[in-house]
């Protein structure tokens, strides 16, 4: 049976910049065998794309509304769905 792939892109609000959470969604992410990218926004969110089996993506989606200790996050929003990613995950500088 194949693994269904999900791929969405996600917009984290709140205290999410200057607390080391692009370096914890990309440690994060690895760890759960995920592809895609983080970036900060210049409105002081944080945009992410997740790509993978679809329970890992979920749980990902989780994991982001709690964050790295420093993080205070208030919204995890999903901004769209579909598309694919390069290989990999990777930090991207700053939209």
């Amino acid at each position: 049976m194949a693994v269904q792939v999900k791929t969405i892109t996600v917009r984290i609000e709140g205290l999410v910049q200057g607390v080391f959470y692009r370096a914890w969604t990309e440690r994060t992410a690895l760890a759960l065998d995920l592809e895609g990218s983080v970036r900060n926004r210049r409105d002081g969110s944080v945009e992410a794309v997740f790509s993978g089996p679809a329970a890992k993506v979920d749980e990902m989606v989780t994991r982001c509304a709690e964050g790295p200790p420093e993080a205070q996050v208030t919204g995890v929003v999903v901004m769209h769905e579909g598309g694919s990613v390069p290989p990999g995950f990777k930090v991207l500088p700053t939209a």
